[in-house]
Formats: structure tokens, C-alpha cells, sequence
């Protein structure tokens, strides 16, 4: 076979899609058979679905995609064990002459990819990468000093100052089949999919995985919330937010497209929802810039001086706040919403990382591992990046002092009490201007809405003033040191 004849191998990872598939495009084009793989590596390479909640969620992305290479008339290889040891032997039993993928941006991909990229090529294979998951290469955008950026404003300012990202590419309509196909794995087989018990058995409530899903969520979010994302962004009572990020996650829709489907709505809409939206597509970009340029992001504090902070871990806290039996509404509905439906809305994520970090002086990173494992959406960037905002230790984050009040910003962001109604029922008959706060409730109206403070409902596990005030002072007496 010629050399342009040759079978290209396009290895997959987080990037579950046809469309805007960059790796898969040139290969289609190279001439030679597309052989698609999916490798399942070793846990310990962290490569893979970050949690269990991600794993069914990865299950049926992957059922989803090789439906859609099937319709392309090709097939999508499923492969387990290291990629060092599968794609050499993928290579000897297709005769492929190239290996195709998406570049990775977290350290445990780059310490895979680098060396691996170099022992193929030794060996005469073209490898070649491709801009995947990302708008932009952290190694190129960089502050005027040559440095990486570590506050958002100006990030986002350079982001913007550019030509903007590249137009996203259309799916192949066709691709080569090779002589003879690889054997592949059955993703049954692979156990992503729990069963006793099925804690999963509402997630199709909220969620239907997949590219094609992806499309028409981002189809309904700009024809229906988006001109209004920047005053409902905050409700979580509202279905008001894109609901992207699990697609993101696993690229089922690319960063690329979604921007550039936001093209023209300013004109449409008006700029305050469309360019709000713009801006949390580039703090996740943030998110990765920073994972990239300090890898240690989920296990070490950005911020040295958090590193001597007397955190208290206290178990019987820390299972109360896993299960949303804290006392505090809007806290619990959030807890409950995640375990419910391996989602939490983002205003409510922000209350109750700050309720377990300064309420309960708990390390942030004992919150940032239950996120990583029980989130549809868990990324290894915005999960780490975004807890370390809340603790005040991680890079433009906010002030320790800013300690989130559960029971005002459950009254401000759902003063009806219908997200906690949702989440937290038995609540649900109680008036709306005690949802927040049922122990402060009127004993008969407790009694008319059938709940009993520290049975059916449990007692506020810690005091809100107090706890705020002990957070502080144990922060002001590490900033005197």
C-alpha cells in the first residue's frame, strides 16, 4: 500500500463527536481507510470518566457514537488497556501508516500523549494532533510578558482582542472503510452502568446523551433562554442555563461550535445574554488555562498561604452535607439535585461549596472529589478551578470573608421556594417565605405542611453566624501569621 493508501488510526478521548472533529476530518481527507478508536485506559492514568456519574454518562455517548459511525458505513473500535501498548499493536494488525488525535490539556493526557507521540514516530508512523476541546492553546496565549494568565478579566480581554476562534468544520459525509476490521469490545461489557442499585434511574429524566442531544440542547438555549441568560442565570428554579457542560465534558459538541453559533445573536438579542454566555464559555477556557499551567490544580492550593490553614474535617458534617441534610434548604435541594440528577445549578453550586468550605471549615478538596464523582459534568479544570475560586485560594478567586449566607441567597435566587419544592418536598407545602427557613416556621403551619423539624426535616446542623464568624477569625489569624 502506498503510503497515502494506508489506514489512518484516529484515537478518541474526550472528544465524542463527528462534527467539528478535527483529527477525524483530515483523516477522512488523507485517502486512506478511517479506523476509529476508543481506548478505555487504566484508571491510574485518569484519562477517563472523572466519577461514576460521568461513567453512565460516558456509556451511552459511546452506544450513541458507534450508532453514528454506523451510518457512515464504519465501525468505532472499542480497546482496553494503555494506549502505549494498544496502538502499536493496532497499527501491526491494520497496517495503518498514521495515528490521529485531539490534543488533551490535562497533565495526566499530555504525560500520555508527549512521549507516546514521539515512540510512534521513531518507528516511521505519522502522528499528528489537532486543537480539540478548547478555543484556545494555552501555550500560545499568554500575557504580554511571556507568562501564563492568572486573573480572568484580562484573560478574557486578550481572548477577545483576537480574529476569534476558527470557524468549526462540517462531519464527513462519507469515510473509507479498511480491508479487514480490528475486533472491538462490547461498552456493555465495560460495567459503566450501575444496577444494584440503580442510582442512576433518573438521570434520563434530565439528560439524554449523545451529539446529536447536544445539538438540539444548544438548538433550544439559543432560540429560547439565551437573550435572557444574564437576568436568569441565577434561578434555579428557572430553566434558564444552556445545560451544556456534560457535552462539553465529554466533547460531544465542541467549544467551537458552540461559539460560532452564537454569531449574530448580539444583533438578534441584544449583547447583555449572548455576551454573558460568551464569557462562561471563556472561563472554563480560563479554567483550562490554568490546569495546564499549574497541573497540581486539584490537589494543591494556588494560593501558598491556604496551605497552613486549620481546616476541621468533621465526618458527621461532611455526610450530612453529601446527603442534603444540613438544615438549610437551599443547600439541601442543591445536594439532592446532584445526587438526583448528577447535575447541580451553578448559583447553588457556588452556596453550597462555600456552606462545607466556611461553614463547616472543611477542605475544599473533600467537596472537589464528591463533585469529580457524583457530576454528569465533571471537568477536571472547572471542578478544581472553581472550588479553589470559592475557598479564596485558586487564581482570581474571591475573597475568603465572602462567606455565602444559605438562607439569603435561597430567598434571593428562589424566593418561591420552587427549586427547593422540587428537590426538597417536604417542604413543598409549606408558605413560600419559610421554604428558606422552615425552623423559624409557625409551629401550625409546620403541622398543615406535615413537616417535623429534627425528624421529617433535620435541625440547621451548625449556626450560621457562628460558623461565619469562626470562619473568619480562623482566617484572619492565618493572614496575621
Amino acid at each position: 500500500m502506498t503510503a497515502s493508501a494506508k489506514p489512518v488510526l484516529v484515537w478518541f478521548r474526550k472528544d465524542l463527536r463527528l462534527d467539528d472533529n478535527l483529527a477525524l476530518t483530515a483523516a477522512a481527507q488523507s485517502g486512506g481507510p478511517v479506523i476509529p478508536v476508543y481506548i478505555r485506559e487504566p484508571e491510574e492514568a485518569g484519562t477517563g470518566p472523572l466519577g461514576a456519574a460521568q461513567a453512565w454518562w460516558l456509556h451511552h455517548s459511546l452506544a450513541t457514537l458507534q450508532k453514528s459511525f454506523e451510518k457512515l458505513g464504519s465501525r468505532l473500535i472499542l480497546a482496553s488497556g494503555s494506549a502505549e501498548d494498544l496502538l502499536p499493536r493496532l497499527i501491526k494488525a491494520t497496517g495503518a501508516g498514521a495515528v490521529y488525535w485531539n490534543r488533551r490539556y490535562d497533565p495526566p493526557g499530555i504525560a500520555i500523549d508527549t512521549p507516546l507521540k514521539k515512540s510512534l514516530a521513531e518507528t516511521g508512523i505519522e502522528v499528528k494532533s489537532f486543537a480539540g476541546q478548547l478555543l484556545h492553546e494555552p501555550t500560545h496565549l499568554l500575557t504580554g510578558q511571556g507568562t501564563p494568565y492568572k486573573v480572568y478579566t484580562p484573560f478574557w480581554k486578550a481572548f477577545n482582542s483576537e480574529d476569534g476562534p476558527r470557524d468549526p468544520v462540517d462531519p464527513p459525509k462519507s469515510l473509507k472503510s479498511p480491508e479487514k476490521w480490528p475486533k472491538s469490545e462490547d461498552v456493555t461489557d465495560w460495567g459503566y452502568l450501575p444496577t444494584k442499585p440503580n442510582w442512576a434511574e433518573h438521570f434520563p429524566e434530565m439528560w439524554e446523551p449523545g451529539e446529536a442531544a447536544a445539538h438540539k440542547r444548544l438548538k433550544l438555549f439559543l432560540d429560547s433562554h439565551v437573550k435572557d441568560y444574564d437576568s436568569l442565570r441565577d434561578f434555579p428554579g428557572v430553566d434558564a442555563t444552556s445545560r451544556l457542560s456534560p457535552y462539553l465534558a465529554l466533547g460531544e459538541i465542541s467549544p467551537a461550535r458552540i461559539w460560532h453559533s452564537t454569531n449574530g445573536l448580539m444583533d438578534r438579542y441584544g449583547t447583555d445574554g449572548v455576551l454573558r454566555f460568551r464569557k462562561e464559555i471563556i472561563w472554563r477556557e480560563f479554567s483550562y488555562h490554568l490546569l495546564f499551567h499549574f497541573p497540581e490544580l486539584a490537589e494543591k492550593n494556588w494560593n501558598s498561604k491556604f496551605d497552613n490553614f486549620p481546616w476541621e474535617f468533621n465526618e458527621k458534617l461532611f455526610e450530612a452535607w453529601k446527603k442534603g441534610e444540613t438544615g438549610y434548604p437551599i443547600v439541601d435541594a442543591g445536594m439532592r439535585q446532584l445526587w438526583k440528577h448528577g447535575w447541580m445549578h451553578n448559583r447553588v453550586r457556588m452556596v453550597v461549596a462555600s456552606f462545607l468550605i466556611k461553614h463547616c471549615l472543611i477542605d475544599w478538596r473533600h467537596g472537589e472529589k464528591w463533585f469529580r464523582d457524583t457530576l454528569v459534568d465533571a471537568d477536571p479544570a472547572s471542578n478544581a478551578a472553581s472550588w479553589q475560586w470559592v475557598a479564596g485560594s485558586g487564581a482570581d478567586a474571591a475573597p475568603f470573608f465572602r462567606v455565602f449566607n444559605p438562607i439569603t441567597q435561597g430567598e434571593k435566587f428562589d424566593p418561591d421556594g420552587d427549586y427547593i419544592s422540587r428537590y426538597v418536598p417536604i417542604l413543598a407545602k409549606l408558605p413560600s417565605k419559610y421554604k428558606n427557613v422552615p425552623d423559624k416556621s409557625p409551629p401550625a403551619f409546620l403541622e398543615k405542611a406535615g413537616v417535623r423539624i429534627g425528624e421529617t426535616y433535620p435541625e440547621p446542623i451548625v449556626d450560621h453566624m457562628k460558623a461565619r464568624e469562626k470562619a473568619l477569625s480562623t482566617h484572619s489569624a492565618l493572614s496575621d501569621d
